[in-house]
């Protein structure tokens, strides 16, 4: 009669750290985490308003909006921490609206880089008021 075998023993793989290394731009960073702010309701634009130099380096045509603007990262092996710069809509309460951010972007930084995130601090820099006309908007065309 056949000897039952024993239970072969699990492969043990190397840390990853062995096999090679995975490296994650700051720019990488800073794209999710505009995604995520954006996401966010009550969030009007990334950056100190649409007043500057970055919305007419976004209106020149064949150029990309740049999704990474008021996001500012540091990134190391393991760990990131986030800067960002808003621009909140009238009337939504502030402090409520940071937190939904705060916690966006990390989560969102955290699930796509595998990054863990130590910090995210938030500036609002301006209120878009309902009124207001953005920079970007134009009242008449510009071309026929």
């Amino acid at each position: 009669m056949n000897k039952p075998s024993a239970p072969k023993p699990a492969v043990q793989l190397p840390p990853s750290g062995e096999r090679g290394r995975t490296t994650i731009a700051v720019g990488v960073v800073e794209k999710v985490a505009g995604m995520a702010a954006r996401d966010v309701e009550g969030i009007h634009a990334l950056g100190s308003g649409s007043r500057g130099f970055g919305a007419v380096r976004d209106r020149v045509p064949g150029s990309r909006p740049n999704v990474g603007r008021g996001v500012k990262a540091e990134v190391g092996e393991r760990q990131a921490a986030l800067d960002i710069d808003l621009v909140v809509e009238y009337g939504v309460p502030i402090a409520e609206v940071a937190a939904v951010v705060r916690k966006n972007v990390i989560n969102s930084v955290e699930r796509i880089t595998g990054l863990q995130v130590v910090e995210v601090n938030i500036a609002v820099n301006d209120v878009h008021l309902p009124d207001e006309q953005d920079d970007d908007e134009s009242t008449e065309s510009r071309v026929l």
